[in-house]
């Protein structure tokens, strides 16, 4: 059987990215029995050589929840990260592509399951090389407070483009996707991808953390009222925060004129984050001139991600940003 460039590139960095593996923090798990026939990561990435920066006295103690009760359906939530990291997924056949995944969670925790491994599965059987990003919350006494995600955010990027060659994908071809808080996350990243907020410590470092394309889904975008959504914004900047740190930290006020593409997606019946979050971000894109794709459905709620999307118009969205991400390039 003939092999082509990009599989024996891929046959031949397997073994050192094994290697590497087993040297990182093992995924988030609570130990128990885990659903048959479900692929679960056992390659990570840390993020830091080392303690993450600006490190509390006392680390918090990471602790994943089981919010199922259905025995072949998980719904883990990890919260007390304090060795961030990425949970790799790799297919048989590399694309050349890949996609970092910041799942959502209120900026309380940060969902394993559903907005993360279920995604990370998904996309890895069509060709995309996943990295699910296990990120720093803000209100665990990080130095950086509201700025540690996308410390963490910023340094994910980095990373995968330096090790993009181990993993046969193109750097150029790195898409951001995130859900929710993590759809904030992932917008923020597109919108302060050259802003400095952390020391750089290795050659990674030099290189660029804007993704290709962005792709926030029913994503937490404003820090003000009425749009808010009040849980994130107290865990991130506080519930008595000032005006001028809303500012900061709404991602559709710091839009930059080389920000990438981004594909935006909403239920016009949510009932936790409004939508209009995500007509904001649309508004202030187009306002700039950046390339803007958005779906909104009439049904789907909020944290649908796959699983609450089946039956529903809404499942079809996957498709619609493979779609879309294949005409910028990804």
């Amino acid at each position: 059987m003939r092999m082509d460039r990009r599989a024996l590139l891929w046959t031949g960095a397997a073994t050192a990215i094994a290697a590497a593996a087993n040297a990182q923090t093992p995924p988030p798990a609570t130990g128990g029995p885990l659903p048959g026939g479900l692929p679960q990561p056992s390659e990570t990435i840390d993020l830091w050589p080392g303690t993450a920066p600006g490190a509390p006295p006392t680390l918090p103690t990471e602790t994943v929840n089981e919010r199922s009760t259905d025995p072949q359906l998980t719904d883990r939530a990890v919260f007390g990260i304090s060795r961030p990291r990425m949970a790799v997924f790799r297919p048989a056949r590399p694309n050349g592509a890949a996609v970092m995944i910041t799942p959502g969670g209120g900026y309380r925790w940060v969902v394993i399951d559903k907005e993360g491994y279920e995604l990370g599965r998904w996309l890895s059987a069509r060709g995309y090389t996943v990295f699910v990003l296990f990120y720093r919350l803000p209100g665990e006494g990080w130095a950086a407070g509201p700025d540690v995600v996308l410390q963490d955010t910023q340094r994910a990027m980095r990373l995968i483009r330096d090790r993009a060659s181990a993993y046969g994908i193109d750097p150029e071809r790195v898409a951001a996707m995130g859900f929710s808080a993590g759809g904030h996350a992932c917008a923020d990243l597109a919108a302060r991808f050259a802003q400095t907020v952390y020391a750089p410590v290795d050659k990674a470092d030099a290189l660029s953390a804007r993704p290709i394309v962005a792709a926030p889904i029913y994503p937490v975008i404003s820090m003000s009222a009425p749009a808010a959504h009040a849980g994130s914004h107290e865990k991130l900047i506080g519930a008595n925060a000032s005006a001028a740190l809303e500012e900061g930290h709404s991602p559709h006020r710091h839009i930059p004129a080389n920000a990438p593409p981004h594909f935006i997606l909403h239920a016009e019946d949510d009932d936790v984050v409004p939508v209009d979050n995500a007509l904001l971000l649309r508004a202030a894109l187009r306002a700039k001139g950046i390339a803007v794709e958005t779906h909104l459905f009439t049904h789907g709620g909020h944290g649908f991600g796959l699983r609450k999307a089946i039956g529903k118009p809404a499942e079809a969205w996957p498709d619609l940003f493979l779609a879309w991400a294949k005409t910028q390039g990804l």
